[in-house]
């Protein structure tokens, strides 16, 4: 499928699958749609703690670097464990302005390390965080009580509905310790049937700027 580099309305980049006409981030920012879903309803939950994070779908590596640049501000230490199956290339994630529209120039080398260290083994990128990539369909996941927070950034349910069912959610909710949250962007009344059937409870909660609304569901 072809793949486009496209600019976001808050300025930051994803990238665009024509086939499907689906993003990889929101169309009205990329940057904002990751700070609000996953810092600011997800890992912000878990102030002054060791975090187990799953990320479902790493992608671009804008969750995972975004989440470096502001887990200290929670007084944290991470394990971050992201999952994707088709990988973007070393040029694509060249190509992402993320370290600009961060401002965050002296952490380059830290997301350009995301994209070029081996998967399937553990990186040191501080003191407090380790980063491991898996190569790996999402249908495939076996953790279980292994993770404090998932974040659930997969395509959306209109290219693939396959993504977003009540199997691939009880294969969260088991990966998930007691307490453990999931956030993700999405917000349609059959993901929400869908993550209680695998016997989540689920909070609706206001969505990413362009967005009226987002899900974050918890394991009791």
């Amino acid at each position: 499928m072809k793949r486009n580099i496209i600019q976001t309305r808050d300025g930051s980049t994803t990238i665009h699958i024509e086939e499907w006409d689906e993003c990889y981030h929101s169309r009205f920012g990329a940057i904002q749609e990751a700070q609000h879903v996953f810092i600011k309803k997800g890992l912000s939950l878990f102030e002054n703690e060791s975090v187990s994070i799953l990320e479902i779908g790493f992608g671009t590596g804008l969750n995972a670097f975004i989440t470096f640049l502001e887990f200290h501000k929670f007084n944290q230490k991470i394990n971050y464990v992201a999952v994707e199956g088709y990988p973007v290339t070393l040029e694509e994630a060249s190509l992402m302005n993320y370290v600009a529209e961060l401002n965050a120039e002296n952490n380059r080398p830290i997301f350009e390390k995301l994209h070029e260290c081996n998967w399937e083994e553990p990186h040191v990128l501080s003191e407090d965080f380790i980063f491991t990539k898996r190569k790996q369909f999402f249908a495939d996941i076996n953790d279980f009580e292994k993770f404090d927070l998932i974040y659930f950034d997969a395509f959306g349910f209109d290219v693939q509905p396959e993504l977003w069912t009540a199997t691939i959610f009880k294969k969260m909710y088991d990966a998930l310790k007691k307490q453990g949250v999931l956030v993700t962007y999405a917000a349609r009344g059959v993901i929400k049937r869908n993550m209680i059937e695998a016997g989540f409870r689920v909070e609706k909660h206001e969505g990413a700027p362009g967005k009226r609304e987002m899900f974050r569901a918890i394991k009791e």
